[in-house]
């Protein structure tokens, strides 16, 4: 078999089972830990499977939650292409959801179509000048990206709750401030026949753009060549500053649409509620998917149905709420564990591959004058 063939073969091997692998000792790791609070590991690991996936209303759920979590990896997915490390994800979402949110309170007079695009707008803008104020310190103050996403996730919080309970506080909202509500015809529906709103197709659909955009464009494969070295990225000239600016704004504006959706299609209000971790968790669905967002798809659903487990197992086994918040906390830890084995794989990988391919037909020698 061609060499480079093998190798090839054996580096995408490697990026399956590696986090195959994490997750699986992720999930060791958390049967302990429920073994040790005196829950039997294996009803729990029942009880997420049966809230997340047992049946079509509990697949609903997931998908409900699988629609953020989608738009906030594609937040750390865009700029990891030009090398950056970006966790601003859940600032990014506060500051789409206030955006709709100001937005929509004030096309109370517009149709139901253009008020949703209107918040739609608004949310994309709220969330990419957010993210695009990381990529403007990073390429201008050469301020680290990681920190700088961080601070300002708390900047964001800080921001919602000064408006919430400041100049756009519902009266009416005595014990948990909150803003106007948003009219009800200017929300957004849910699928025909199913509890999942729309939110689930802009998740695929910016999923699946952003793949397209990454992987079959010259201003994609420009990214990757500038996030794999950047320094030959500078020699043959490409823009890298332009570069980093743009890849973060659009990883801003998806996380900023989710916020939209939370706004637009669960909450109706800007409160406290959106704080919900999706951004946080969408950090960790950008590290088990590769940075690829077409895994982002997969493991977004997967980890909804997690996150949808996390009722039942404080009524069917006394567990905390916050349970599912350990194990996925395992699993980043996990995650991150294994991009150090990155590469040590390949060669055995390779002597595997080599040594199933097509037989060698052993001979016998001929005799001497036959």
């Amino acid at each position: 078999m061609n060499k480079s063939l093998v190798k090839d073969i054996a580096t995408r091997l490697e990026q399956i089972l590696l986090p195959l692998g994490a997750i699986t000792i992720a999930l060791v790791l958390f049967g302990l830990f429920c073994a040790l609070l005196g829950t039997n590991p294996f009803d729990v690991y029942g009880s997420i499977y049966k809230a997340g996936f047992g049946r079509w209303t509990s697949f609903q759920n997931s998908l409900l939650r699988a629609a953020p979590l989608m738009l906030c990896s594609l937040c750390t997915i865009l700029p990891a292409q030009v090398g950056l490390i970006v966790i601003g994800n859940e600032g990014a979402l506060i500051m789409g959801a206030l955006s709709a949110t100001i937005i929509g309170l004030s096309l109370n007079c517009i149709s139901a179509g253009g008020a949703q695009l209107g918040m739609a707008l608004a949310g994309l803008v709220g969330g990419g000048l957010w993210i695009g104020l990381i990529g403007l310190m990073k390429t201008k103050r050469g301020v680290n990206e990681t920190i700088a996403g961080l601070l300002l996730n708390y900047l964001a919080i800080a921001l919602l709750n000064f408006l919430v309970e400041g100049p756009l506080r519902d009266p009416a909202s005595l014990n948990h401030p909150a803003s106007y509500p948003i009219i009800d015809s200017h929300m957004l529906a849910d699928l025909p026949g199913m509890r999942v709103h729309v939110g689930i197709i802009y998740g695929l659909a910016a999923c699946l753009l952003s793949a397209w955009f990454i992987y079959r464009t010259p201003m994609g494969f420009s990214a990757r060549i500038t996030g794999g070295n950047l320094r030959a990225a500078q020699i043959v000239g490409l823009p890298v500053d332009r570069l980093v600016l743009l890849f973060c704004v659009l990883g801003g504006a998806a996380a900023g649409l989710a916020g939209m959706l939370e706004v637009a299609a669960v909450h109706g209000r800007a409160n406290d509620a959106l704080i919900t971790g999706y951004g946080y968790a969408g950090v960790l669905v950008a590290f088990v998917a590769r940075q690829n967002p077409i895994g982002a798809i997969l493991v977004s659903i997967l980890l909804g149905g997690i996150l949808a487990s996390g009722g039942i197992l404080q009524r069917a086994h006394q567990l905390p709420d916050a349970t599912v918040l350990i194990f996925q906390g395992l699993v980043f830890l996990c995650v991150l564990w294994s991009e150090s084995f990155y590469g040590r794989l390949q060669p055995l990988l390779q002597q595997l591959i080599q040594g199933s391919g097509s037989p060698k037909i052993k001979t016998q020698p001929s005799a001497v004058g036959d």
